[in-house]
């Protein structure tokens, strides 16, 4: 994908030709030059995809396994570098790349990111000899649809009492000899989601409907005479059963990731904003508009590294016992930052407008207001902490609370809440212009930024993220006691503490 991107830039054929300035007229591109870009997008996702939804995981099968507690204290730790790790990646991307691009041109610029994407590659590759392979047993989704079809075909059937065991499919040698109660709704809840063809009224619990899939009807005709089930779509397994039972416990705690992901993916909107503050840090040297998420990610590295060596073992001191936050908290830590950062933006930008209308730039977009662009420092500093706090108590919560078997959907969940945000924040923007512009009134993300409020949108942004607190605290106290809690408790007690 990045060689693809590579050759858009290097060979003229592959791109449109420069613009004529003079006519002020542009060739559009033609269709094998658009298939030739888009094609590159395409394979730089899925290949990202492949990647960020197994590296997490994959480097924690590369992890000694020891006692509960050394198991514990090492994931916590490789989880902060991991992101550390990443973020220094990152921050040599929007400054050290940028500048490439910004003084030698595309084609030196978009070759230094293929050539080291090569590299990775060749050294990937190079250590597989050394690398711990945990061997996949069966496909997660196609045991989630499983679940679902065995779930239905046996809607009619009765679940035995609770102390027969023999009647449930699993594993031999599982631990997992009989499904869970979790997951209890309402009936009222059933029907609002309107699932009466599965007859669900009958059971006012989701997980019973789900425990069906794993009901032995009759063993002679179910099981195999090795033990095995002789149709999968009608007949799984405990695990299957608690696997799928566990995503959706999570599903409505991922669900307010989204939304400080929508914060995040303005990206576009603030390197407009602060291409028209001054951003010289001395009389020589002006900071690019696109590194200036650098502040984020620097924030979010030395966080890290503040809240660990610093925060935690001070906290700890004073309290004479050690101190921790539990993933929760961190994770509702994190969306408040996200709120406080955006209410910040939206501050600075309602005084960039009002300075620019002042100097009389209303008619000019283009031009550099006199305010400088570090008024932004604290947005991005706050930013930076909340996603240092959301993003790795996510990938935590999600570790501790999934099976070890979905171990590589607990490092994607939050990723996939990322792609969601990205995809929420695109509909926020459509909307917003559609509804703001009408009767002939100036849009508030309108392509003039004097003239637009772009102070409003970061406010509705605001506002959305102090409503998708609540959402959490309301989801949170539903969801209750996390296994995360009980391993903090753990760690506690293996440092010679324990409850009064």
């Amino acid at each position: 994908g990045m060689v693809l991107l590579w050759m858009t830039t290097v060979i003229p054929q592959a791109r449109p030709p420069p613009c004529d300035h003079f006519s002020d007229s542009c060739r559009p591109p033609t269709t094998t030059q658009l298939l030739l870009l888009y094609s590159s997008f395409g394979l730089m996702s899925n290949g990202a995809g492949g990647i960020r939804s197994s590296v997490i995981a994959f480097g924690a099968d590369q992890l000694g396994k020891g006692d509960i507690m050394t198991e514990a204290s090492i994931l916590e730790s490789y989880f902060s570098w991991y992101y550390v790790a990443t973020s220094v990646a990152t921050i040599l991307s929007v400054t050290f790349i940028v500048y490439i691009q910004d003084n030698m041109g595309w084609n030196v610029g978009f070759g230094v990111p293929a050539i080291l994407m090569f590299l990775a590659t060749l050294s990937f590759f190079l250590a597989s000899s050394f690398y711990v392979k945990s061997k996949c047993n069966s496909s997660l989704l196609d045991g989630f649809a499983q679940v679902l079809v065995a779930s239905y075909r046996n809607r009619h059937v009765k679940l035995p009492s609770q102390d027969t065991r023999d009647m449930y499919y699993h594993i031999t040698g599982s631990k997992l000899l009989m499904p869970s109660e979790k997951l209890r709704f309402t009936k009222e809840f059933v029907a609002a989601l309107k699932v009466c063809s599965f007859r669900i009224y009958d059971n006012p619990c989701l997980s019973r409907f789900l425990n069906k899939a794993c009901v032995i009807r009759n063993p002679k005709q179910d099981l195999t005479s090795e033990g095995r089930a002789t149709d999968p779509w009608r007949l799984c397994n405990v695990e299957q059963v608690e696997e799928l039972k566990s995503l959706f416990k999570v599903t409505p705690l991922w669900s307010t990731g989204i939304i400080i992901s929508v914060t995040l993916f303005q990206d576009s909107i603030a390197v407009l904003l602060v291409k028209s503050m001054d951003r010289h840090i001395a009389s020589k040297f002006e900071i690019p508009a696109g590194s200036f998420s650098v502040f984020l990610v620097i924030s979010f590295t030395l966080w890290i590294a503040l809240y660990k060596h610093v925060i935690l073992p001070l906290a700890s001191k004073i309290k004479g016992q050690p101190a921790r936050l539990s993933l929760k908290q961190k994770m509702g830590i994190g969306l408040l930052f996200g709120c406080l950062s955006t209410a910040i933006f939206a501050s600075v930008e309602s005084l960039r407008r009002e300075i620019a209308i002042q100097e009389g730039l209303v008619d000019i977009p283009q031009a550099m207001v006199s305010i400088s662009a570090m008024w932004l420092l604290p947005h991005y500093v706050l930013a930076g902490i909340g996603v240092a706090f959301n993003a790795i108590g996510q990938v935590e919560f999600y570790y501790s609370e999934l099976p070890t078997s979905m171990s590589s959907i607990a490092s994607t969940l939050c990723g996939v809440g990322n792609s969601a945000g990205s995809l929420v924040a695109s509909s926020i923007i459509s909307t917003v212009d559609d509804v703001t512009k009408r009767g002939g009134e100036e849009s508030w993300v309108s392509s003039n930024i004097n003239k637009g409020h772009y102070d409003y949108y970061y406010w509705l942004l605001t506002g959305l993220s102090l409503a998708n607190f609540v959402y959490f605290l309301a989801c949170s106290k539903a969801y209750g006691p996390c296994e995360g809690e009980g391993m903090s408790k753990i760690l506690d007690e293996g440092n010679g503490v324990t409850d009064e």
